[in-house]
């Protein structure tokens, strides 16, 4: 009974400032409540406090692959073990009300009942590196499809003598070509021609610019991608962005997913029952990753228009009676399963070098 009372089980309310830490024993007593600064001695100083209180079996923490992302990696720096906790259940806070000690502690209790039993991703390989390259990718095509749609909307209310010139019978990259060739009289900018002028070369110029960093974002990431997953991008219709989602929805540590169905819902790709009566199928899941999900359709859609074997698969589930929705899923699934195990081979040949 002395060792089981030397056991305790930690639980953190993660914050962009300081972050919120309870500590409990075996029992569900609550031991103690206390606040870190989120820098790296903060960190040793929570984790030392932990200790204090006994051997720390596991620790439940929110956000941790946000706010909690670098104490994550001191945990597992120090060789303590760390579960995912969601944010606690509305029941919970009805009753016992919201703060951040009351969440800290309610991250405890589920490490402790077990209902909270996720691990955490790594956030030190290569992988990490894939998504933030590929978080600034994502931004950048944002902003370059807002400057194009602002662009068109300008020329779509210039002058007519310039939106005469640059409205009809030209593609978009054209358009912006010639915008970028404008040059207007910042002397008379009260007159709305040159005024959209100015606007016009301006974005023009914002868009070349975008375009060079997406270009050297994608080359970049393509030779990150080719080192950390090879086998899955000779899959059919796996580029390097649709690997580099897989990627960064499986981890560095893919065998958190005690299965390759774990993985499939995580994208979203996993079979929901949708039967009543005697009506028997399964839908589309709306959860999980989305941007994951998304590289499974796009793979799959590619397949379906190039690949053989994919068509003659999708033109004898047809025969069977299904529409093309159920059949994109039922590719979605075998998609995430393949993947995986391509993936989990890559992953597994990276970490042990």
């Amino acid at each position: 009974m002395a060792n089981h009372r030397a056991c305790v089980v930690g639980g953190v309310d993660a914050h962009a400032d300081e972050h919120h830490v309870a500590v409990v024993d075996l029992q569900g007593r609550l031991l103690g409540a206390s606040a870190f600064p989120t820098t790296a001695a903060g960190y040793e100083l929570l984790i030392g406090w932990l200790r204090g209180h006994g051997t720390v079996e596991r620790v439940g923490v929110e956000s941790t692959g946000a706010y909690a992302a670098g104490l994550v990696r001191a945990f597992r720096a120090s060789g303590m073990s760390v579960v995912e906790v969601n944010q606690p259940h509305r029941h919970a806070r009805q009753r016992l009300g919201k703060s951040d000690p009351i969440d800290a502690e309610l991250a405890a209790r589920a490490a402790l009942s077990r209902t909270a039993t996720a691990v955490p991703k790594q956030t030190s390989g290569i992988v990490e590196a894939i998504r933030e390259l590929q978080v600034v990718r994502t931004s950048a095509l944002k902003a370059r499809h807002a400057a194009l749609q602002q662009l068109n909307d300008l020329i779509v209310t210039a002058p007519e003598t310039l939106r005469s010139d640059l409205r009809h019978g030209r593609t978009m990259r054209a358009k912006v070509a010639r915008c970028r060739k404008l040059r207007p009289d910042t002397q008379r900018l009260h007159d709305p021609a040159q005024a959209a002028k100015l606007a016009l070369s301006s974005l023009a110029r914002r868009i070349g610019e975008l375009d060079r960093e997406i270009a050297e974002l994608d080359r970049q990431l393509e030779r990150l991608v080719c080192v950390a997953a090879p086998r899955t991008t000779q899959l059919f219709g796996v580029g390097t962005q649709g690997a580099s989602q897989l990627l960064i929805a499986a981890g560095q540590n893919i065998d958190r997913f005690r299965s390759e169905a774990a993985f499939a819902k995580i994208c979203g790709a996993a079979p929901i029952q949708a039967s009543s009566g005697r009506t028997n199928r399964h839908r589309l899941d709306p959860g999980g990753d989305r941007q994951a999900n998304r590289a499974l359709h796009m793979i799959a859609v590619c397949r379906l228009r190039y690949c053989p074997r994919t068509r003659a698969y999708a033109a004898k589930r047809t025969s069977d009676g299904l529409n093309k929705r159920e059949i994109l899923r039922c590719l979605k699934r075998y998609i995430a399963r393949e993947t995986f195990h391509t993936l989990r081979a890559d992953l597994e040949a990276l970490n042990s070098t």
